[in-house]
């Protein structure tokens, strides 16, 4: 693959203005855009997927609720989650969305190899799990073969919004979190910058670059 991966560090932003701003990428993109990972935090959110259904919204209280186009259920964004969006040419990269989900499984399972935590997939259930318990949810749309939304990785959050939901339609499902898998404190920079090489190497871009950290919203 010649092209780069090119990554935006955007910080904590809003939930609907990044949403759309993906959906501007995506539609307006060209057959030669470099692919983008828009690596950042939400402030708190849920957000409910195409097949989301209303009874998996327990007390959203206050905490919006907002209806979004990716796949799948409901599921929490927070300070101390990173969320790693895709905008990837996936027609272009030759690979179909079943191996796409796998390599992004892969490239979380490593990265918390590295802080000595064994996580896990299952082929029935997207996302990365530890011990039973979620510690990554997936969620992409494809749209004219380019992907956007993508993970999200609990890192060191307040997990109780997870409580007010059935998080990804599992009424009960465990969740956790890097921070209570290790000893001592947890950086999300140096997360970020793990679970960046992890998707370079897993997504097989040799050439990767660091974009302004800035989103037409």
């Amino acid at each position: 693959m010649s092209l780069p991966l090119g990554f935006r560090q955007l910080g904590r932003v809003e939930y609907e203005p990044t949403w759309h701003a993906m959906q501007r990428f995506t539609d307006t993109r060209g057959a030669d855009t470099p692919d983008e990972v828009w690596l950042l935090e939400h402030s708190p959110v849920f957000t409910q997927g195409q097949a989301g259904k209303a009874e998996h919204v327990l007390f959203a209280g206050d905490i919006p609720v907002v209806q979004v186009d990716r796949g799948g259920q409901v599921t929490y964004h927070g300070p101390g989650q990173l969320v790693a969006y895709l905008l990837l040419d996936v027609r272009r990269s030759g690979i179909g969305v079943r191996e796409l989900v796998s390599r992004i499984e892969r490239s979380l399972i490593d990265l918390l190899a590295s802080y000595g935590v064994n996580a896990t997939a299952k082929p029935d259930a997207p996302g990365v799990y530890v011990d039973g318990a979620k510690i990554a949810s997936l969620g992409l749309r494809i749209r004219n073969g380019r992907s956007f939304h993508g993970l999200a990785l609990n890192v060191d959050m307040d997990l109780q919004p997870f409580q007010r939901i059935n998080p990804c339609g599992y009424a009960g499902m465990a969740m956790t979190q890097l921070a209570d898998q290790v000893e001592g404190s947890i950086d999300i920079s140096d997360v970020s910058a793990r679970l960046r090489e992890q998707l370079g190497k897993h997504l097989d871009y040799p050439q990767q670059q660091t974009l302004a950290g800035v989103m037409d919203c």
